[in-house]
């Protein structure tokens, strides 16, 4: 008779109801894991590719040291530098080899700039 009652017991227990700090915790919380999961991975895939596995498959940029003149600008030495070339490339190049932050130089200012 034990056995009987208890499975009666069982059969009349009400419903699981979750409260609202249930439905976030079983909602939000695996929600807010799958976004930082994602937002990572979309980073790795995102990331700056290696340049060469080896430093024998680097190669050197040609440069020439410049010392900038009064009055001169980045597009007078990327003229001189590289008549043949859009300035506005080979500024470019100037300012990604020098890592400057600003498009002005100052006299007296060394630049490295491309030969090339």
């Amino acid at each position: 008779m034990t056995s009987a009652t208890s499975v009666q017991r069982k059969e009349s227990l009400p419903p699981l109801r979750l409260t609202r700090r249930g439905r976030i915790v079983l909602i939000g919380i695996p929600l807010v894991v799958l976004a930082a999961l994602l937002l990572s991975l979309a980073g790795f895939l995102t990331s700056p590719a290696k340049a060469a596995d080896s430093a024998a498959g680097l190669s050197v940029t040609p440069t020439v040291t410049v010392t900038v003149q009064a009055g001169q600008s980045l597009w007078a030495i990327a003229g001189a530098a590289a008549p043949g070339r859009d300035p506005r490339d080979v500024i470019a190049d100037i300012v990604q080899l020098n890592n400057l932050t600003a498009g002005g130089v100052v006299p007296g200012q060394q630049l490295f700039v491309p030969t090339q």
